[in-house]
């Protein structure tokens, strides 16, 4: 299979012509530029699958009347050392990033706190939120799913059950945190959408067809489709596949029940279509510094990383990586070199932009 082709799009221009397309759609100039830092970032990490090729599908979900701007995150419940709170179904790297501000603080204070989220818009990378805590010196963990969102079928069945339900894993250490962060799914549905896009294919065994027959092909999930336009997950029979086998399927299953029947906002089925999908998040963040001695900790972490690192590798040319490092190098690169993306995916956000009256860079 040829390797995709790539146009590199410089940095800032990338995020203010992100930014300027939310503006034209009624973001305030705040908002605009956090989703737009957010995407970008992602881009940036090498999470292409949660970067700027959601564009498109964010202006179709804000023009909908899905995701609503300007939303201020509401406390249904505060224990103190936990609190529930709703989304009001706005942007998620609006939300979302309130609701780890509201943990943070709470943290920071009391050693210890837990944050359910609800009703919020797709929250992008979930790392962006564990790196969020580690700079303020706090460990997190975060259980996400996808309400309405039904995409990944459970180990050993050929139907759809569960959403791509993300965990997550940040710890703060002084030589950089490390930043656990993936779908549960065997590959994100916004890889799926990358590949649909001309990018990275996909693994041969990524999707199950509703046969039971292993596919690499995204129509799979989203049935077919133009070269440049829309993508609707709904339109395809098959599903993808939980990673890890049982151990995956398990893990997303405890992510549904957490992130969405926990916090109120619902699981990813059964549900009656209703058009919109909403984020569900229980995020756990941890003090160091109140559990007893931080420098001790923080040593024996580092110590233990420099000894997991020392392992032997496999491939002499392939060294042993910790979480994050390969996000971390990539960023440097793309830095310099520019966000890749794909002709197709470039079309459809200029497309996107054309529509709204946003002159492209």
């Amino acid at each position: 299979m040829a390797e995709p082709s790539y146009i590199h799009i410089p940095v800032g221009e990338l995020q203010s012509f992100v930014t300027r397309i939310f503006l034209a759609t009624g973001c305030a100039q705040k908002e605009a530029a956090r989703i737009a830092e957010h995407l970008v970032g992602a881009n940036l990490a090498g999470h292409d699958s949660h970067g700027v090729v959601r564009v498109p599908r964010y202006v179709e979900w804000q023009q909908a009347g899905y995701v609503v701007a300007g939303r201020t995150v509401e406390v249904v419940n505060d224990g103190g050392g936990f609190a529930l709170l709703d989304g009001g179904f706005g942007f998620g790297q609006t939300v979302a990033e309130q609701a780890t501000e509201f943990g943070i603080a709470r943290a920071i204070e009391q050693g210890a706190a837990i944050v359910g989220l609800r009703n919020a818009g797709h929250i992008g990378r979930v790392g962006d939120y564990a790196e969020m805590a580690a700079r303020a010196g706090l460990i997190s963990i975060h259980f996400v799913n996808v309400a309405g969102s039904v995409l990944v079928a459970p180990f050993g069945g050929a139907e759809r059950r569960f959403s791509t339900a993300p965990f997550c894993v940040g710890v703060p250490l002084p030589g950089g945190p490390v930043i656990l962060d993936f779908a549960t799914s065997l590959v994100a549905e916004g890889k799926v959408l990358v590949a649909s896009n001309g990018g990275k294919p996909l693994p041969e065994d990524a999707l199950i067809t509703a046969e039971g027959a292993l596919s690499s092909d995204p129509r799979t999930l989203y049935g077919d489709y133009p070269p440049v336009g829309p993508r609707n997950p709904a339109a395809g029979t098959g599903a993808i596949r939980a990673f890890g086998g049982h151990k995956g399927s398990g893990l997303a299953l405890m992510c549904e029940l957490l992130a969405g029947a926990l916090t109120g906002g619902g699981t990813s089925g059964p549900v009656a279509a209703r058009g919109r999908i909403a984020n569900g998040m229980l995020s756990v963040f941890l003090s160091p510094r109140h559990f007893g001695d931080e420098a001790a900790f923080q040593q024996a972490a580092r110590e233990y990383l420099d000894w997991v690192k020392s392992c032997r590798p496999a491939n002499p040319e392939e060294p042993v990586l910790l979480p994050g490092e390969p996000e971390k190098r990539r960023r440097q690169e793309r830095l310099v070199s520019g966000v890749p993306l794909t002709p197709e995916t470039w079309q459809s956000i200029l497309d996107t932009a054309a529509r709204l009256g946003v002159e492209a860079p």
